[in-house]
């Protein structure tokens, strides 16, 4: 175990203060990731700033209809939330397919959109990853990636992004604001992840010493009826996914008026399929427009010969989601 010094504070403005003097310092919230991979010896921070106690453990609908998520929620909490389940059901869905119960209780808003990926070799700091360690390769090309990534990827990483919540989230287009020696800022969820281009070792668009404090998700009435968070994985429980899609309908007399959708467990971000949504709205929803739509979405997919069987999971998964909520 190497030193660190530890600070726990009660407002956000002694948190942001405090890791703005240190450029090795981070912020512990759940701690079901950080912990991890301090064991693991992939960070060694100087300082930890508690921030448990801050006051942002509230749901609460707003003026305008929509929902604020203060960034201490854990995931149970929010997973059970009457509004949540009445209102965005893919969002509960998603929360209750991650991790365990056990995580869950421990796991908080605003740190499971910061959880890092559960590539093998970013884990393993015997081993060369450039989200790890920036220009020491991707061992992940040439080993194993079945896990891995088909979308958004580039030659110096092909990791995934693991969060299911942040899936569903993107997918209701939520909107996170943070607040850092700067001030204050709203970054909507598709803005706020990096595809790793040549700098996979950054992640969100956050500077160092910026805090979430909530989570704004926009009425979305069709959301409630017809919208759904499905996930593809080796085992029923506490695993990854090869593929997830949240998505939500909006059907009126077989006419696909409006949707939303986004993938998990295919790209290094929650991944918006803007392609796919276009070629469906407007239009009257049949399985063969499903499948055309998920094949635009998929047509720029680059797998390697280890995980190429996603695109073909990948659309059907999709479809039959899809044909499920026409059906609804």
């Amino acid at each position: 175990m190497k030193p660190f010094r530890y600070e726990r504070v009660s407002d956000a403005s002694s948190a942001i203060t405090l890791l703005a003097q240190d450029p090795n310092g981070v912020y512990l919230g759940g701690g079901t990731n950080l912990i991890d991979h301090m064991k693991l010896g992939m960070r060694n921070p100087d300082l930890l700033v508690d921030i448990t106690h801050l006051p942002y453990d509230y749901i609460q609908v707003l003026d305008d209809g929509s929902l604020r998520i203060g960034a201490m929620v854990r995931n149970s909490d929010l997973a059970a939330d009457h509004t949540i389940r009445a209102r965005y059901p893919l969002l509960s869905q998603a929360l209750l397919s991650g991790a365990s119960w056990q995580l869950r209780n421990l796991a908080t808003t605003g740190g499971n959109l910061l959880q890092r990926t559960r590539c093998a070799y970013f884990q393993d700091i015997s081993k060369p990853c450039n989200k790890r360690e920036p220009g020491s390769g991707c061992a992940a090309r040439d080993g194993y990636h079945r896990d891995l990534a088909i979308l958004g990827t580039s030659q110096d990483c092909i990791a995934t992004h693991p969060s299911d919540m942040a899936v569903s989230m993107v997918a209701l287009d939520a909107l996170v604001r943070v607040q850092g020696p700067h001030g204050e800022r709203a970054i909507p969820l598709m803005d706020f992840y990096r595809l790793p281009g040549n700098e996979p070792q950054h992640d969100t668009v956050l500077t160092h010493g910026e805090l979430i404090t909530a989570i704004d998700l926009p009425p979305l009435p069709y959301a409630a009826k017809r919208s759904r968070y499905r996930k593809v994985r080796d085992r029923a429980s506490y695993a990854f996914a090869l593929v997830s899609v949240a998505a939500a309908l909006d059907l009126a007399d077989g006419v696909i008026r409006d949707v939303r959708i986004a993938f998990g467990g295919i790209a290094p971000i929650p991944w918006r399929a803007k392609k796919a949504e276009a070629a469906l709205r407007g239009k009257a929803a049949s399985e063969e427009l499903l499948r055309q739509a998920a094949d635009a979405e998929l047509a720029d997919a680059q797998p390697l010969p280890g995980n190429a069987f996603k695109i073909p999971l990948t659309r059907n998964t999709l479809t039959r989601m899809l044909l499920d909520l026409v059906k609804e």
